[in-house]
This record gives C-alpha cells, sequence and structure tokens, in this order.
C-alpha cells in the first residue's frame, strides 16, 4: 500500500489549542485535522448532543410532508411505508412504522423482492398498495428517480412521499413531497443524512408538529445510528450526533432481536460492532430471503417471539457467507482463465450467482485486484450486476458513459447497480473497460491508507487512549487515529499466532529503546524479516488488551514497510 500522511496543520496552531484544551500536542493536532479550531468546536465534538440536531422544516418539502401525514392521521388512511432491501432501508421502514403504528389506522410496511422486483420503487408494489385500499406511500431510501411510478401511483389514487438521499436527475418525481438534501433547491445545512436519517428528520418534524416532546424519539435514535454506520456515510455533523445519541440508546435499551447477536459481547458497543456484527444479519435477510424479516427483527420488542426471527437470520447469514466465498473463488478462477490479470477493471458473470452477494463479491475482488469491478449474474429475463470501485474513481460516471450498453443504472460515486439484456455483456464490459483504462489515475491504481502523526512509542499511554475513545464514533471523515513509527525492530519475543499461524503477534522496540507489543492480522508471512533485525516502520492504532486479568497497551498494527 502507498502511506499518505494527512496534513498536519501549522505548529503554532496546535500549541494553542493545546494550551486552550489542556490536552497533548499529539491529541491536538488531532482535533485540527478534523477541524477542530477552538473550545466551543471541541466541546460540541466531544458532547454530541441533540440541541445541534437542525430544524427538520429547514428541508425542502418538509411541510407540505408533514401536513399530507397528517391528512391520512384524521381521515383514518391506509398507508404504506416502503424502504430498499438493505440495511438503510430495513431501518428506515422500522423506525417511520414504529413512530406511525400508533397514529395511523392501518400501516403496511412493504420491502421489495430482491428477485422478483430488484432495487428501488416497484410497479409490483405500487399495484400491491392499491389492492390493499392504500392512499399513501412513504418511501425511504429510494424513489428519488421513479418519475414513472409515482406516476403511475397517482393515476391509482395513491400519493408519494419520498426520503431519499440518493443524487437526484434533472427531473424530480411529482410527489406530494420529495425529501432529499441533495436536490439543488434545498437548503438543508446537512447533506449527507442516510436514508433513515432523513426518515427520522420527517418523524422529528411530525413530532414538532403534534405538540409532543423531543425526548420521545429517543427510542429510534438506535435504528438511525445502525443505518448511519452500514451506509458509510461521513461520520461528522448530523450523523456524528444522531449515531452518538443512538448507540447510548443502544446501550441502555437493546432490541431483543438485535441482542441476540451481541449477547457475547463483554466491552461497551461500539460502531465496528454495528458495522462487521449487526449489519451483515440485517443484509442478510434481504440478501438470502426477504427484507422483510429484517423489519420484523427491528420492529418486535417481545424477547420470546423474536428469537425464532434472528436465529433464522443468523442462518441466512451463515448461508451468505458461504455463498460469497464460493462465488469469490469461482470469479478469480474467471478472471485467471480469460487472461483478464492486467486489465484496468473486472468485468465478471456467470448466470448461476446468487444475486444477494454479488455486491459482497465484487467488493472481495477488489482485495485481490484494485480496480473498478462488476459482477454480474442472471435475473429472470435480464443480467443484473453489483458495482464497487476503488478511492477517487466514480463508477457512476463510467456506467454514465457506458449507458448506451445498460438497460438502467443507480448508486454512488463508491457502488451502483445496474441492468443489462443478455446480448449486452459483451459490449458493456468492453466498454466499462475502455472508460476505466482512458480515465482512471495512476494513484487509483493501487491501494493506499492515510495516516494522520508520526510518534514514538514514548508518547503512546493509557491517557492518550482515554481521549482517543472520546473521539468516538469513528467513521469516515472521522476515522480512528492511525500512528506511524519508524525504525522499529523485533525485541526477541515477535511469533506466529492463531490457529492457523496467519496472523503476527509483534514484540518490537522502536528507535528510543521503548518496548510495546501488537497484533498483526494476516502478516504472519512478515516474521522472516522481522527475525532478521531488519529496521522497519508501522502504521497502527492503539487499544486496550485484556489478557488473563491484565490490562494494557496494544498497537493494531494496520500495514508494514522495511
Amino acid at each position: 500500500m502507498r502511506w499518505k500522511k494527512i496534513p498536519g496543520p501549522l505548529k503554532s496552531h496546535v500549541e494553542e489549542l493545546s494550551e486552550i484544551l489542556a490536552i497533548p500536542m499529539t491529541v491536538a493536532t488531532l482535533l485540527l485535522q478534523r477541524g477542530i479550531q477552538d473550545f466551543d468546536s471541541a466541546k460540541d465534538f466531544f458532547r454530541p448532543k441533540w440541541s445541534n440536531l437542525h430544524d427538520p422544516f429547514l428541508m425542502q418539502d418538509m411541510k407540505a410532508a408533514v401536513l399530507r401525514i397528517q391528512i391520512a392521521i384524521e381521515n383514518g388512511e391506509r398507508v404504506m411505508v416502503y424502504g430498499d432491501y438493505d440495511v438503510d432501508g430495513t431501518s428506515s421502514v422500522a423506525l417511520v412504522s414504529l413512530y406511525l403504528k400508533d397514529k395511523i389506522a392501518e400501516l403496511l410496511p412493504y420491502i421489495p423482492d430482491r428477485y422478483s422486483e430488484g432495487y428501488g420503487v416497484s410497479e409490483k408494489g405500487i399495484e400491491k398498495a392499491k389492492a390493499e385500499g392504500i392512499s399513501l406511500i412513504i418511501s425511504l431510501d429510494c424513489g428519488i428517480k421513479a418519475i414513472e411510478q409515482v406516476n403511475y401511483a397517482k393515476e391509482m389514487g395513491i400519493d408519494f412521499i419520498i426520503c431519499d438521499h440518493h443524487l437526484p436527475d434533472n427531473e424530480i418525481p411529482k410527489a406530494v413531497a420529495v425529501l432529499d438534501p441533495k436536490r439543488e433547491d434545498c437548503s438543508y445545512p446537512f447533506k449527507e443524512l442516510c436514508g433513515c436519517g432523513i426518515g427520522f428528520k420527517l418523524i422529528q418534524a411530525l413530532q414538532m408538529h403534534l405538540g409532543l416532546p423531543d425526548s420521545e424519539l429517543s427510542s429510534y435514535l438506535d435504528l438511525v445510528a445502525i443505518a448511519v454506520a452500514a451506509d458509510i456515510v461521513p461520520m461528522t455533523g448530523e450523523n456524528r450526533i444522531l449515531t452518538f445519541l443512538g448507540i447510548r440508546q443502544f446501550q441502555e435499551y437493546p432490541r431483543p432481536g438485535l441482542n441476540f447477536f451481541l449477547k457475547t459481547l463483554k466491552r461497551p458497543l461500539n460502531v465496528t460492532d454495528l458495522v462487521f456484527v449487526i449489519a451483515p444479519r440485517i443484509n442478510a435477510a434481504g440478501r438470502m430471503d426477504h427484507g422483510l424479516n429484517a423489519v420484523e427483527l427491528l420492529m418486535n420488542t417481545d424477547k420470546e417471539s423474536v428469537l425464532p426471527i434472528a436465529r433464522s437470520i443468523e442462518f441466512f447469514n451463515t448461508e451468505r457467507k458461504t455463498t460469497d466465498e464460493r462465488i469469490t473463488n469461482e470469479a478469480l478462477q474467471q478472471i485467471k482463465l480469460n487472461n483478464e490479470l492486467n486489465y484496468a477493471s473486472t468485468v465478471v458473470y456467470h448466470p448461476s450467482w446468487h444475486k444477494g452477494v454479488i455486491g459482497i463479491v465484487a467488493s472481495r475482488l477488489i482485495e485481490h485486484y484494485y480496480r473498478p469491478t462488476v459482477v454480474l449474474t442472471k435475473s429472470e429475463d435480464v443480467i443484473a450486476g453489483s458495482v464497487r470501485s476503488v478511492s477517487g474513481f466514480d463508477v457512476y460516471q463510467a456506467l454514465e458513459a457506458c449507458k448506451d450498453s445498460i438497460i438502467q443504472f443507480g448508486g454512488h460515486k463508491y457502488a451502483a447497480g445496474l441492468t443489462l439484456n443478455p446480448e449486452q455483456i459483451d459490449l458493456f464490459r468492453s466498454a466499462f473497460e475502455v472508460y476505466t483504462k482512458e480515465s482512471i489515475l495512476p494513484d487509483q491504481r493501487e491501494p493506499s491508507i492515510s495516516y494522520d502523526l508520526e510518534i514514538s512509542f514514548k508518547d503512546l499511554n493509557f491517557k492518550l487512549l482515554r481521549i482517543l475513545n472520546q473521539m468516538a464514533p469513528f467513521g469516515p471523515k472521522n476515522m480512528r487515529p492511525i500512528f506511524a513509527t519508524h525504525q522499529c525492530k523485533d525485541a526477541g519475543g515477535s511469533c506466529l499466532v492463531g490457529s492457523n499461524k496467519k496472523h503476527l503477534r509483534f514484540d518490537i522496540i522502536d528507535s528510543s529503546g521503548d518496548r510495546f507489543s501488537g497484533i498483526g492480522f494476516d502478516m504472519g508471512q512478515y516474521i522472516m524479516e522481522i527475525k532478521k533485525q531488519k529496521p522497519f516502520s508501522i502504521l497502527y492504532n492503539i487499544e486496550e488488551n485484556q489478557y488473563n486479568g491484565n490490562t494494557s497497551l496494544q498497537l493494531k498494527v494496520k500495514n508494514i514497510k522495511f
């Protein structure tokens, strides 16, 4: 990996902030790198609070959305709450449904089937709404491009409120209200909310309109935290406040269905648990079975009746792991057989691959061949694909350039989905490779890792770790600090660990002679070089390690260079 140092602030600014906050220079530097420049911004950063959330009525169309829902409440209308089948969508549907269930006469949560309906608002979902006597659909985490579908619903006498966070096209659906901070005509101050975050702003606005206390909304914040963490949106502004408060809610009042997955956790919950434990299991419901199972898991508060749902989702997650591992191996073999090792992009296809895991497979392939990747499979009469990108390369623009060989596509800079006709596969593969080869920059062809500071082991202590832990929740634009230390050498005790001896237990000293231990996962291949007493540099986080009743600081090594 290329190592990239995050630009440091002026020394005079570091000294000034260090004195104002009475914190080490190391921490002052980290804060300035994150835009924290004075006492007030530091106070808001370390103590996120409800009062710093923006007025939801600053969002374009929010008043129209609230008034339409009020009419639905007063008239006893039937309402469908419609969301995507991923974590953001299912969390959104659970949140809005839980809030409205005692206000709306009859409420129908709805998640489209990944296989028969695909992503976004479907005609099948609208027809289901019509058959159920629904007069209002609230769509969450989707809908910003559903121009034809909203018109179709209108013909059937069904209104739409859209809550989405994806980039809109030039034309916006003719819904009663379209809540999306990324609209050009929306002046909402924070543009990076996820779908569930926008759903939360909707219920916050409703709560204000109905004259009800803000405190009643705390019980929904854990759902927002899960969605923010899973959707990899910037951990800044409102996202950070909502996640901070949501994790606290989760710790105090864990949902029974989610607690099932965390029952062995011996420490306070953090964002990493949401991303790597909770999110994959919620996603597994939509990938391997149906997203409504995830909605039921999130809404159910009965410890007994929720257990079978949690167990079935755990089973689907295990099945998902086996399936994506098998398909990844098949795709890697296909790349080798087709002699595509030196291509600028990866496009692989097999008709039998499981549609629910091709996005995961695309990410796995990038770990092997660091380049924009598309994984395709057959989905009824068309070809469905998931696209993942590398740092800095915009795959949405790439798909835009290839649109003549695509039926439709949508998504973000780094992740997207598309559908093709079977006869378009070769045309698309060629067009995608040509665009990537011509557009990708040299530094986008190899993975990189950014680090904050170069320090010596003598600067590491429990006080520093305590302050670093208070910088959580971590995520994009507020990552857990990574440090670099140079001129390290084996202190004699470095060894291979783990059942398969793939991991490296570091026992090292730096140039000042200070000694530290650490762990490097999947770094066993470096043991021989380290034992030769070759000096090396490491990038690492610091963390607390508990072993046999003893607590110590350890390095979690991210990368190594000789």
